[in-house]
């Protein structure tokens, strides 16, 4: 966002706008400084339920956030509205990630973690991330076939995530071809494409749509010869300490859509 942002050197009092940025908070320890979050933040649960709740992740509610006396407010390029980031950040310190890549993620987790004083338990987490990443590296590099995969977001209208976003990144690094890589972000897709286009895979994600058992059905109508499975949607776009159980599950997830591929 090219601007210059005073921090203090201890923020004491942090409210966090994004759900995977909030689960990394509480992971790097700051269970009493985190003092606001949002309604989407549910991990932990725990502290889902204790603190206070300022909205969601792109209409806040200013009143409770004036009431909470924030330091510090740590947002997100993708997941926060521009026009209210901006009135908050005439108030506030309002430090803005912007996550596209693996590597976008990796330098997320060191920036917070030295603007919040954990630099050690940052640097610990990304070495833990890039040991299971190696170790999903090492398996997909041994596979000798990319299937060309349908990610999808939504279901009336149907949206994929195409090129140009983190989850297309996770499909690349876990050996799939994404097979909307012409489009970028998250273009809206007709049965009769999602039908020509022939994916031998579809991903259904668990959010932002809830995708269920009787979408799979659907779904098998417009393509009836691909491989249709729910997965898990944060393990594919949650780009905090959640990556440390993204790769094992990507792995996982290849395994057996392999053997369905073969039968």
């Amino acid at each position: 966002m090219q601007r210059e942002i005073k921090i203090p050197n201890s923020p004491k009092r942090i409210i966090s706008l994004v759900p995977s940025q909030t689960e990394l908070l509480f992971y790097l320890g700051l269970e009493n400084e985190v003092v606001g979050i949002t309604k989407f933040c549910v991990h932990p649960q725990a502290q889902f339920k204790s603190k206070s709740r300022i909205g969601g992740t792109k209409k806040y509610h200013f009143d409770k956030i004036k009431n909470l006396q924030p330091d510090l407010i740590i947002g997100n390029k993708e997941e926060n509205d521009q026009t209210q980031i901006e009135q908050l950040a005439e108030e506030y310190p309002v430090w803005m990630s912007d996550i596209i890549t693996f590597e976008d993620a990796l330098d997320m987790i060191e920036q917070i973690g030295k603007i919040i004083g954990k630099e050690e338990r940052a640097t610990q987490l990304i070495e833990h991330i890039l040991l299971k990443f190696h170790h999903l590296h090492q398996y997909i590099s041994l596979q000798n076939y990319r299937p060309k995969v349908a990610y999808m977001i939504w279901y009336n209208p149907m949206m994929v995530a195409a090129r140009h976003t983190f989850i297309d990144e996770m499909l690349q690094i876990a050996g799939f071809q994404n097979i909307f890589e012409s489009q970028t972000r998250y273009p809206q897709v007709t049965r009769e494409e999602l039908s020509a286009i022939q994916p031998d895979v579809i991903l259904l994600s668990s959010e932002p749509f809830p995708f269920q058992e009787k979408h799979v059905n659907e779904i098998h109508d417009i393509c009836p010869n691909a491989v249709i499975e729910l997965v898990d949607g944060e393990l594919f776009s949650w780009y905090g300490n959640r990556l440390l159980l993204a790769a094992p599950y990507f792995e996982k997830t290849r395994r057996e859509l392999e053997i369905n591929l073969k039968d």
